[in-house]
């Protein structure tokens, strides 16, 4: 009798667990799609233009990042902020780091070289945040940051985990539902255990 009293116990736990892991994804989920819709079209101001990186391919901006790097484009041209900085290592076997791919990119649109800051020591989106921090002098980590509308989000989150204050202003309007539960899911882990120690999250 004893057995299944604890045998009892323990399934209610267990269930108790399980609904509200799956209550809080669900939170999760609806924050990262309200996220991803508010980014789109979004106007913003600050100290600096934050591009997060995504691949280049021998030098030359991906199709995502060209898109990143065209509404940056689209926010310098608007007077949102007083300089761009772009993001971004290279993998195992690139000659060229995002970064460096978007700066290039950036300075034959006509943006003078110093008003682009590059950082690569960023492999993911929370270690060029924190550089990017580093970067930015105390009083001027008001940012623009520019990314795809699903990842809105976690970047956002991360941003305030390093120390900006961010605006998130999406380039493009990719919100489809694979991408929407992956960051969903990255979001319920890092808010619970810090972005940090999940930050070979891409």
């Amino acid at each position: 009798m004893e057995g299944g009293c604890a045998k009892a116990i323990v399934g209610r736990v267990i269930f108790g667990f399980g609904f509200l892991a799956l209550a809080w994804f669900a939170i999760s989920f609806v924050m990262v799609s309200v996220a991803a819709r508010d980014a789109q079209g979004r106007a913003a101001s600050g100290d600096a233009i934050v591009i997060l990186g995504a691949a280049q391919y021998n030098g030359e901006p991906s199709p995502v990042l060209e898109r990143r790097l065209d509404t940056a484009l689209d926010l310098w041209q608007a007077s949102a902020a007083p300089k761009i900085v772009t993001t971004g290592a290279n993998q195992p076997g690139d000659q060229f780091t995002e970064g460096f791919a978007a700066f290039r990119y950036l300075r034959d649109a006509g943006i003078a070289e110093d008003e682009i800051v590059v950082i690569v020591d960023g492999g993911d989106t929370y270690e060029s945040l924190l550089a990017t921090t580093n970067q930015l002098a105390e009083g001027n980590r008001q940012v623009v940051l520019v990314t795809d509308a699903y990842h809105a989000r976690r970047s956002a989150d991360i941003a305030t985990e390093v120390g900006l204050q961010a605006t998130v202003v999406a380039a493009g309007d990719d919100n489809s539902l694979g991408r929407l539960v992956q960051e969903s899911v990255a979001v319920s882990i890092g808010r619970i255990v810090t972005y940090r120690r999940i930050s070979n999250w891409r």
